[in-house]
């Protein structure tokens, strides 16, 4: 389309000295023109059109570095919509990480509350039983020698009740050690998730 613009004007340029030549030469009463002029003249239309061709080899290597920068722009685009569609699904993904994670803390620090409340029963519970073992063993030292006996086997029924009671406590102590070490591996788990980037 540029070239057919230059052309149109290369034309009319033309057009316009031809004609300015024939009144010259009607003017002059058909006589000639000197051979100076026209040389001139062509020679300022051979400028002309070289000046036109210059301007627009110029124009269109500009309109195609123009449609590169654009095509590069474009491309850029692209590629910062895909990420910023792959940093919103991740962001998607780390929130319900993050409420899965919360929701088992809760659950978990509720079931060490559970556990924390039944071994502190069961530790009220062997004091009272010690208690208990040693109002036997003064009854025992006040009482009857045909009640020993009888004392004596209720007594290693207790100390039977109060090893199985020790070792229960001891097993429920454990599993809240290890409910509080699986509490404190998430507590840091959702803080390193919640870290921004």
């Amino acid at each position: 389309m540029i070239w057919a613009l230059c052309l149109i004007c290369l034309a009319g340029c033309l057009r316009e000295v031809h004609a300015g030549l024939i009144r010259n030469m009607s003017a002059m009463g058909r006589k000639a023109a000197p051979q100076d002029e026209v040389n001139v003249l062509m020679f300022g239309v051979i400028q002309f059109s070289e000046s036109l061709n210059y301007a627009l080899e110029n124009t269109e290597a500009k309109l195609a570095k123009i449609s590169q920068a654009l095509k590069n722009q474009e491309g850029t685009l692209q590629k910062l919509g895909k990420q910023a569609e792959q940093a919103a699904d991740m962001e998607k993904q780390m929130k319900e990480a993050i409420q899965l994670l919360q929701a088992q803390m809760v659950k978990q620090q509720a079931q060490a509350k559970l556990t924390n409340d039944w071994l502190a029963n069961m530790e009220q519970e062997e004091m009272e039983l010690k208690t208990k073992v040693k109002r036997l063993e003064m009854y025992m030292d006040n009482s009857a020698p045909s009640s020993i006996k009888e004392l004596q086997a209720r007594a290693e029924e207790h100390s039977h009740v109060l090893k199985g009671l020790q070792k229960l406590t001891e097993f429920q102590k454990e599993n809240i050690e290890t409910h509080n070490e699986k509490l404190y591996k998430l507590q840091n788990m959702s803080e390193t998730l919640t870290q921004p980037f």
